[in-house]
């Protein structure tokens, strides 16, 4: 029998929404209605999650009040963290903790001494020691889903599903080294 514990990944993922229906007019999400999209991105985040892997959850999680926010976090895998966006801040870090959340943060984290988490955009150059994880901004053109020193893991952008960390400093490095070949463009 093999006693060894399974080591736990780290996964992200901002603004699910979930329960809101104008965020799913808003943002053009392909469900049919809150109920279908509550299920899929339950059921996609579950897909992948295992019960000892870690979730930060970088804002906007929920809306339609505690008692629907506890029966959520309740269906979905992992040790879940939350910070704080924008749409979260009717309830106080303790209130989400007994909601839930394993943590709860109403500044950025700063996470394997290199990502910042955040709800919103940071100012991050390449001069920075830093690459800033966040939400937010949704599929708004105006930001890329990864450049060389950030990514955005709303959920438009990555499927409705939580991305592993390793996947996205992955990115980040290949952007990284795409703008060390090509530095002019």
């Amino acid at each position: 029998m093999n006693t060894t514990k399974q080591e736990s990944r780290i996964f992200l993922i901002a603004d699910t929404h979930f329960g809101d229906k104008n965020i799913r007019l808003y943002e053009e999400r392909p469900f049919p209605d809150t109920v279908t999209m509550d299920r899929e991105m339950i059921r996609r985040w579950n897909a992948v999650v295992s019960d000892n892997d870690l979730v930060y959850h970088l804002g906007d999680f929920c809306s339609g009040g505690q008692a629907r926010c506890r029966e959520l976090l309740s269906q979905l895998k992992g040790r879940k963290f939350l910070v704080i966006g924008n749409h979260d801040t009717y309830l106080s870090p303790q209130e989400w903790r007994d909601l839930g959340f394993e943590e709860c943060y109403d500044l950025p984290v700063i996470l394997k001494d290199f990502f910042i988490l955040s709800h919103a955009p940071l100012y991050v150059c390449r001069s920075m020691p830093y690459a800033n994880l966040y939400g937010h901004v949704h599929s708004h053109p105006s930001y890329r889903s990864v450049s060389s020193r950030s990514a955005c893991v709303s959920v438009e952008r990555i499927d409705y599903t939580p991305i592993l960390l390793e996947t996205l400093r992955d990115q980040i490095r290949e952007e990284e080294r795409q703008e060390t070949l090509h530095p002019s463009e």
